[in-house]
């Protein structure tokens, strides 16, 4: 009963703010609602609305393309860096590193998106630096093209996921034993055949985390989205929490809102799941 009492108060706050909404919205994806009159009962047809609707079939798509920006591309360049920074930048310059690198962690994801916005822009920073090396013929308007924009979130994605897979690599790296190095090198292996045979199966545990975290946040982003280019141009950056907020508060279509956020934590659990069994120590 002690425990219980401890945990009481987060164990309020978990199901008035998480679990009551979660039912709810299960329970309002079985409605056609416009949020304010009465409700009718449809079953599943908001779900079948949502695996038919070429709109809504492409916002899933979209956020399993930013997988490969948020997730794919910063964990590989996080073990890179990590390693290199272990081996290389050691004291002062380590604490330098891991600090310049984790620092868009700290900067609100809204900030970093109206950063990067103008970053990006025609007039922007980056396409001044395309210019001047002699590459002005690629500039544009790089979230407003439709072959280009999703990309463009996707670096976002990477500038922002990259340092806190890198710090977590290397609070992994600092607990694997020195001995495991030494006994490498006197049998001759190189830092490729360190990396590869020691670091990265010893950090199992590490990179399952950081493939959850930026998992999680590629399929369910919404903020650097919705500042960068709100899902625009046309559909190019479209993700589901773009289009349930669409659904939900422009067209007010919350059964189908519903429906839709539904289908994206089943998809959520789905791709978390197996990952979470691959990367247990004692899978």
């Amino acid at each position: 009963m002690v425990g219980w009492l401890f945990v009481a108060p987060a164990l309020v706050m978990y199901g008035l703010f998480v679990l009551q909404p979660l039912v709810l919205t299960v329970q309002y994806s079985l409605y056609r609602w416009d949020g304010v009159g009465p409700a009718t009962f449809v079953g599943l047809a908001n779900y079948a609305d949502v695996v038919s609707e070429p709109r809504l079939i492409e916002t899933l798509f979209n956020a399993f393309r930013l997988v490969i920006f948020f997730s794919l591309i910063p964990v590989t360049l996080g073990l890179v860096t990590a390693a290199i920074i272990q081996r290389v930048a050691r004291g002062w310059l380590g604490t330098v590193s891991r600090t310049v690198l984790f620092l868009p962690q700290v900067i609100p994801l809204v900030a970093a998106g109206i950063i990067w916005g103008r970053l990006l822009s025609l007039q922007g920073l980056v396409n001044e630096l395309l210019t001047a090396i002699g590459l002005g013929g690629v500039t544009r308007a790089w979230l407003g093209d439709f072959d280009f924009a999703l990309p463009a979130v996707g670096v976002i994605g990477i500038w922002v996921l990259l340092g806190f897979c890198t710090v977590l690599l290397l609070t992994g790296m600092a607990k694997v034993d020195p001995a495991l190095y030494e006994s490498a090198r006197l049998d001759g292996a190189g830092w490729f055949a360190e990396f590869r045979s020691i670091t990265v199966p010893s950090l199992r545990y590490e990179v399952g985390v950081c493939v959850t975290v930026t998992v999680i946040a590629a399929l369910a982003t919404f903020d650097i989205v919705y500042v960068s280019t709100g899902g625009g141009p046309g559909n190019a950056t479209a993700v589901p929490g773009i289009q349930i907020y669409i659904l939900a508060f422009l067209e007010r279509q919350v059964g189908l809102a519903s429906a839709l956020a539904v289908v994206l934590i089943v998809l959520v659990l789905l791709v978390i799941l197996p990952i979470q069994r691959l990367t247990r120590g004692d899978a």
